[in-house]
C-alpha cells in the first residue's frame, strides 16, 4: 500500500508544481521581460519485485523558460536600430524644418540683397537706395546668425538627450550587475539551477539597455553575463559596472567625448567610432552627420558670399571717390589649440577651392600631413603646395593659407574654417555713401572713320598695393593702334606711363568678337580691359581714373552678377554652383537624410513587430493555453489525490481483516 500512496504522491506534487507554474505564467502574462516557464519532470527509478519492474511514480526536475537565443537576438538587433533610426530623425527633422522653411531659410534674404543691390545698379546715385542695401545685407547677416543659432540650440540638445541617455545607461548598469549577484546566489541555493525570473529580469534590462546603446553579451561559467557596447568596449563585467558620462574634454571635432569611469575611478575618452546603434548612436549620428555637417555648410556659404563679394566690393569707388573697403565681416579661421603656433586665413584668390571641410594639421618629421577630419582621409600632397623661407612654413590646399614655424606643429592643430562663420558674420560698412558701386577705370576711345571698335568692359583686377580710399595712381595711358603690326602702342612719354605694358596684340581677324587684357603696373595695381570689332588706324584707347564717376554703375553690376556667377565647390577645378544652388543642395541634403531615416525607422518597426511576433510565439503566455492546462493540470490533480484516496482505503480494509 505505501508504494500506492507514494505514487500518487508524487503524482499530486507534480500536478502541485504544474498548476503553480501555471498560475505564475497566467499572473505574468503582462509583464515586461517575462518567458513562459515549463515545469519539466521525468519518471522515478523503477523497482524490481516479482519478475518485473514496476515504476514507482514521478519528480520534477525543475522549472524551464521557454528561451531561443536566437530569437531573442533578432529581437534585440531590430530594436537597438529601430531605437536609433528614431533618435536621429527627432534631430534631424528638426534640422531639415529649419532649414527649408520657405519664409526663414536663406534664399529669401539673398533675393531681397541682390534686390536691393539692383536697385543701387539702377540709380547708384541714390542714398536712400544705398541706405536699403546695407539694410538687406543686415537682414541677410542675421538670416545667417539665425540659423546658425538654430541649427547649435539643436547641437545642444542633441547633448542634454546624451547626457540623459548615458545616466540611463549608468543605470540599467548597474541593475544588471545586481542580477549578476543575485542569479550567482540563487545558483549557490539551488544545486546549479538560477531563478528564472531573475534572468528574466536581467534579459530585460539587457533589452532596455540595447534600446539606449546596442550590446552584446557573454556568458560566464558562473552564470553572470558581461556585457558589451558598441564595437566591444566593456561596461559591466560579473558585479561591477562601468560609467559612462559626457566629458568637457573635446575631440578633434570641437565636441564633448564620451568619458568611460572605471571601478578604479580612473576616467577614459571612449572613441565615438567605438560606439553604435541604439539611441546612443542615433544622437551620435545626428551630431556628427546632422548639425555639425550642417554648420560648416551654411558657415561655407557666408565664407563664399562675404568673400567674394568684399573681393569685388574692393575693386569699385564709392561715392566719396575711395576705393572701397569690406562690405561684410566674418572674422577669423578658428585653430585649436589657440598657442599651437598655427595661423590659417582664407586664399582670396582661391575661395571656389574651399571645401567646408574641417582639418587636422600637423609636421611628422618630414612633411607636413593635412587631414580631412570628416573622412579621416589625408590631403593628397599633390594638392598642397609648401613653402618654407625664414624659418616660416606656407602651406596652400583647399582655399586655405596655413602659416606655421618651419618644422611645426609636431602635436595636431585642429582647424575650424567654415563652422563658425555663419554665426559671426555681419555687415561691415554703416556709412551709405560707402558703398563701392562705380568702377575706377574708365576707358575712352577715340576712333576714326569705317572704326568698330568697342571696348566691353574696363576695371580692376587687383589693386595692388592702393589701400582703401586713396587714390588709384593711374595714370592717362593712351594706347594707339597701329593697324600694320596690329597692336596698340603705349604713349610711353606720358607721364608714369613707362612702366605699363608698352604693346597690346590685336589682331582684328581672330579677335573681332573680344579680347581680353590685363594690364600690370607697380605695386601691383592690375587693370583689366575687354575690347572688341575692328579698329582703324590710329584709334586711341585712353585709360584713367574715373575721378567724380559718381554715377557710374559697373562695380554694382558686377556685384549683382555675383547672384547667378557659379562661386562654389570649384576644388581642382572649375566652380559649379551659385549661392542659391549650394544652399538648395544642403535643404536637398538634410531633406534626403531626414527621409532616409524616416524610412529606416519605419523599416526597423516593421521588422521588430515580426520578431518579436516569432519570439512571443515561443516564450509569450497564451491565455487560452495556461486556462486549458489550468484544468488539465487540475484534474491530474484529482486523479493522483483519487490514488492516494484508493490506497487509504485499501489500507483501512487490510487493517479491518488484521482485526
Amino acid at each position: 500500500m505505501s508504494s500506492l500512496l507514494n505514487i500518487g504522491l508524487t503524482g499530486l506534487s507534480a500536478s502541485q508544481a504544474y498548476l503553480n507554474t501555471t498560475s505564475h505564467n497566467i499572473a505574468n502574462a503582462a509583464t515586461p521581460g517575462f518567458h513562459r516557464q515549463n515545469v519539466t519532470q521525468e519518471a522515478r527509478d523503477p523497482q524490481y519485485r516479482g519478475g518485473a519492474f514496476f515504476g514507482t511514480g514521478t519528480g520534477v526536475t525543475g522549472v524551464e523558460r521557454s528561451y531561443s537565443q536566437l530569437l531573442e537576438g533578432q529581437v534585440l538587433s531590430a530594436d537597438s536600430r529601430r531605437a536609433e533610426y528614431a533618435a536621429y530623425s527627432q534631430f534631424v527633422s528638426q534640422l531639415d524644418n529649419v532649414l527649408a522653411d520657405a519664409d526663414t531659410g536663406l534664399t529669401p534674404a539673398f533675393n531681397e540683397f541682390f534686390g536691393a543691390l539692383q536697385n543701387v545698379t539702377s540709380n547708384p546715385t541714390n542714398v536712400a537706395a544705398r541706405q536699403a542695401l546695407i539694410s538687406s545685407g543686415e537682414t541677410l547677416s542675421a538670416r545667417f546668425r539665425t540659423l546658425d543659432g538654430r541649427i547649435s540650440e539643436i547641437s545642444e540638445g542633441i547633448e542634454t538627450e546624451m547626457r540623459s541617455t548615458l545616466e540611463s545607461i549608468n543605470g540599467y548598469a548597474a541593475a544588471i550587475a545586481e542580477l549578476n549577484q543575485r542569479i550567482v546566489s540563487s545558483r549557490a541555493g539551488g544545486a546549479g539551477s538560477a531563478a528564472n525570473d531573475l534572468l528574466d529580469q536581467r534579459d530585460q534590462a539587457i533589452a532596455e539597455l540595447n534600446r539606449l546603446v546596442k550590446v552584446s553579451t557573454v556568458a560566464q561559467r558562473d552564470g553572470t553575463l558581461s556585457v558589451f557596447i558598441g564595437s566591444g568596449q566593456s561596461l559591466v563585467m560579473g558585479n561591477r559596472a562601468k560609467q559612462l558620462e559626457l566629458g568637457e574634454q573635446l575631440d578633434e571635432n570641437g565636441r564633448s567625448m564620451i568619458m568611460v569611469r572605471g571601478n578604479s575611478g580612473v576616467v577614459e575618452p571612449l572613441a565615438e567610432s567605438l560606439v553604435g546603434g541604439g539611441a546612443l548612436g542615433g544622437l551620435l549620428a545626428a551630431r556628427r552627420e546632422g548639425t555639425a555637417s550642417a554648420q560648416r555648410s551654411l558657415g561655407l556659404l557666408a565664407t563664399t558670399l562675404a568673400t567674394e563679394f568684399n573681393n569685388q566690393h574692393a575693386l569699385g569707388l564709392d561715392l566719396d571717390g575711395r576705393l572701397g573697403g569690406e562690405f561684410f565681416k566674418i572674422g577669423g579661421v578658428r585653430v585649436d589649440p589657440p598657442d599651437s603656433g598655427v595661423s590659417v586665413r582664407i586664399d582670396p584668390q582661391q575661395v571656389s577651392a574651399l571645401t567646408g571641410s574641417d582639418y587636422s594639421l600637423r609636421y611628422d618629421g618630414a612633411a607636413y600631413q593635412l587631414i580631412d577630419i570628416a573622412t579621416g582621409s589625408a590631403v593628397p600632397a599633390a594638392q598642397m603646395q609648401v613653402t618654407t623661407s625664414g624659418g616660416t612654413s606656407t602651406i596652400k590646399a583647399h582655399g586655405l593659407i596655413f602659416t606655421a614655424a618651419a618644422g611645426a606643429p609636431t602635436e595636431s592643430a585642429f582647424v575650424y574654417p567654415t563652422r563658425y562663420t555663419a554665426g559671426a558674420i555681419e555687415v561691415a560698412i554703416r556709412d551709405p555713401r560707402a558703398v563701392a558701386a562705380a568702377a575706377p577705370v574708365l576707358a575712352s576711345l577715340a576712333t576714326g572713320e569705317g572704326s568698330s571698335l568697342q571696348v566691353r568692359q574696363s576695371g580692376l583686377a587687383d589693386r595692388g598695393s592702393a589701400a582703401s580710399g586713396s587714390e588709384l595712381g593711374l595714370p592717362a595711358l593712351r594706347y594707339t593702334y597701329d593697324a600694320a603690326d596690329k597692336r596698340f602702342e603705349l604713349d610711353t612719354t606720358a607721364p608714369g606711363a613707362a612702366s605699363w605694358p608698352a604693346t597690346l596684340d590685336y589682331d582684328p581677324a581672330t579677335s573681332a568678337a573680344g579680347k581680353s587684357f590685363t594690364l600690370e603696373g607697380p605695386g601691383g595695381l592690375q587693370v583689366e580691359l575687354k575690347i572688341s570689332g575692328t579698329p582703324a588706324a590710329n584709334d586711341v584707347i585712353t585709360l584713367a581714373d574715373n575721378k567724380g564717376g559718381v554715377a557710374d554703375n559697373r562695380n554694382a553690376a558686377l556685384l549683382g552678377a555675383l547672384q547667378t556667377d557659379k562661386l562654389m565647390f570649384g576644388s581642382g577645378g572649375q566652380p559649379t554652383a551659385t549661392l542659391n544652388n549650394a544652399y538648395a543642395q544642403l535643404v536637398a541634403k538634410v531633406g534626403s537624410k531626414t527621409r532616409e531615416v524616416q524610412a529606416g525607422e519605419r523599416t526597423q518597426t516593421s521588422l521588430l513587430q515580426q520578431a518579436r511576433a516569432s519570439r512571443d510565439a515561443v516564450s509569450g503566455v497564451n491565455l487560452d493555453e495556461e486556462a486549458a492546462n489550468l484544468v488539465r493540470f487540475q484534474q491530474s490533480y484529482q486523479a493522483a489525490a483519487k490514488v492516494m484516496g484508493v490506497a487509504q482505503r485499501l489500507f483501512d480494509e487490510m487493517l479491518a481483516i488484521a482485526r
